[in-house]
């Protein structure tokens, strides 16, 4: 039998993701004011934190959860951060609206929503020096340690292997988009703040699934 966990376990999940931003907050911001505003972590706390006011104490489903999410980085971010990190977490509750059980290959649909919708409204990609660095090749490994028949907790692990590699990547890489792009060069070396994110949040959410799988 196939592993899967229970969407029921919605608000914890999500409580997960809140902490592990707002514990990051001060080492997000370091990151992102090597190159950037240095706010990063600061707007992103703040958007995470408010959603978890938001569900703490309810019963939601994980679709309900991301919904919650969704909208409090939609309103609670500034910049650019919130509509791109709300159009991922909008595009994962839309691929498990209504599932009850998630398995492997939901699971593969979700990353795969979330990167459609967030794709949607940017045309940054890998090499770009951005969250997109992160995403992209964690999402790609999930499905193709999938197709392998390789089981969900094993996908999970090739994910968050794959999330690590590519927010490393971005050290190396000079800047494309957003305001760090106007430094050339001097962007090299270091990493970008929203691959950083990007990879706690999706190392996070594969740590939270893997322990509820059945």
């Amino acid at each position: 039998m196939s592993e899967q966990f229970s969407t029921q376990h919605g608000t914890a999940i999500v409580a997960d993701l809140v902490s592990v931003i707002v514990a990051n907050r001060e080492y997000l911001s370091e990151v992102d004011g090597a190159i950037g505003d240095g706010d990063h972590g600061i707007n992103m706390a703040k958007g995470f934190a408010h959603c978890g006011r938001t569900i703490e104490g309810r019963q939601l489903s994980l679709a309900e959860a991301l919904d919650e999410l969704t909208l409090s980085l939609m309103e609670g971010i500034g910049g650019s951060m919130g509509p791109l990190y709300g159009s991922l977490f909008i595009g994962m509750a839309d691929q498990v609206r209504g599932c009850e059980e998630i398995n492997a290959a939901a699971f593969a649909k979700l990353l795969r929503g979330g990167l459609t919708s967030l794709q949607d409204i940017t045309e940054a990609g890998v090499g770009d020096k951005c969250l997109m660095d992160t995403l992209i090749p964690a999402v790609e490994a999930f499905e193709q340690a999938h197709a392998r028949g390789e089981s969900f907790s094993a996908a999970l692990y090739a994910m968050k292997s794959a999330a690590s590699q590519g927010r490393d990547s971005t050290r190396d890489l000079v800047a494309k988009i957003g305001r760090a792009s106007r430094l050339g060069e001097r962007s090299l070396g270091v990493l970008d703040a929203g691959a950083v994110s990007c990879c706690l949040i999706l190392t996070q959410l594969a740590d939270s699934v893997q322990p509820r799988l059945v």
